[in-house]
C-alpha cells in the first residue's frame, strides 16, 4: 500500500516533501552545445537529460529541458595565460549550476550582490567541456605522455614525464613565427630533409658538404690568370 494513502503517516509525508524539494535543486547535467559566442565566451546548451512531465491524465512522459542561455564557458587559465580551443555545435559538455544567481557577477565581475534570490537554478550554469559519452570517445589515448592533440590523433604535442622527451607530430604544416628571433641550444640538431634558407646563413664554425670542408679544402688544377680551377679536394 502507498504510505501516502495512509492517514497521518508523517514519515511518508516528510519523504515526499523532501523528494519534491530535491527535484527543484539543479547541481550538474551533461549537455550538448547548441551555439557559442566567442565574443562573450558564453554558449547555449541543450541539456542531454530529459525531464519527466505528468499530463492531465496523470501519465509521465519524457520531454527536453529548455535551452540554457548565456552559460559562461570555462577555458583553463591563470597568471595571464589561457588555453583556448574551438567550441562547436554538437560538442558535449557538463553544465554545473551555481548555488546562487550569477547575473551581477557575470555582467560586472568582482564581488556583487545577488540580482535575484534564486538557488540552484537552470539560469545559472557554467559549461565545462571535454566530457564525452561512449559514442564520442576519442581513440588511442596516450598512457605515457600528456598530449595537446586533435581528436583524430593526427596532430599532437606531447610531454613524457618519465623520459622528459617533448614530441610533436602533424600531417599538415608546422609553422613558427617569432618577431624577436628563435634560439635553439643543443649539442646536436638533426634535420631529416631538405633545407631552404630565404636569407643569409652565418656560421662561426666550419661547413661540411659531404666530405668537403668549406674552411680547409684545397682546389685541384689551379692555374694562374683568369682560368677556372678544378673541383675541391677532400
Amino acid at each position: 500500500m502507498n504510505l501516502l494513502e495512509r492517514i497521518d503517516d508523517p514519515e511518508a509525508v516528510l519523504s515526499s516533501s523532501l523528494q519534491a524539494a530535491q527535484s527543484k535543486v539543479w547541481t550538474a547535467l551533461p549537455g550538448i552545445i547548441d551555439s557559442f559566442d566567442p565574443g562573450a565566451m558564453t554558449c547555449t546548451v541543450q541539456p542531454a537529460i530529459q525531464a519527466f512531465v505528468r499530463d492531465e491524465a496523470g501519465k509521465l512522459t519524457s520531454t527536453d529541458l529548455p535551452l540554457l542561455l548565456d552559460c559562461p564557458v570555462q577555458f583553463p587559465a591563470g597568471g595571464g595565460c589561457t588555453l583556448t580551443f574551438p567550441v562547436k555545435p554538437g560538442d558535449e559538455c557538463l553544465v554545473v549550476f551555481s548555488s546562487r544567481c550569477i547575473d551581477s557577477w557575470w555582467q560586472s565581475g568582482g564581488v556583487q550582490t545577488q540580482a535575484e534570490l534564486r538557488m540552484h537554478d537552470l539560469s545559472d550554469g557554467f559549461v565545462l567541456l571535454g566530457f564525452r559519452s561512449q559514442p564520442r570517445v576519442i581513440p588511442a589515448i596516450s598512457l605515457a605522455a600528456t598530449q595537446l592533440r586533435s581528436d583524430d590523433g593526427a596532430a599532437f604535442v606531447e610531454v613524457n614525464p618519465t623520459t622528459h622527451a617533448i614530441n610533436a607530430s602533424t600531417l599538415g604544416v608546422a609553422s613558427v613565427s617569432a618577431q624577436a628571433g628563435i634560439t635553439l641550444t643543443a649539442p646536436l640538431v638533426t634535420i631529416n630533409g631538405d633545407v631552404q634558407v630565404n636569407g643569409k646563413l652565418n656560421t662561426t664554425g666550419d661547413v661540411i658538404a659531404g666530405t668537403i670542408s668549406l674552411q680547409s679544402h684545397r682546389t685541384s688544377s689551379v692555374t694562374p690568370g683568369s682560368g677556372t680551377s678544378g673541383a675541391p679536394v677532400p
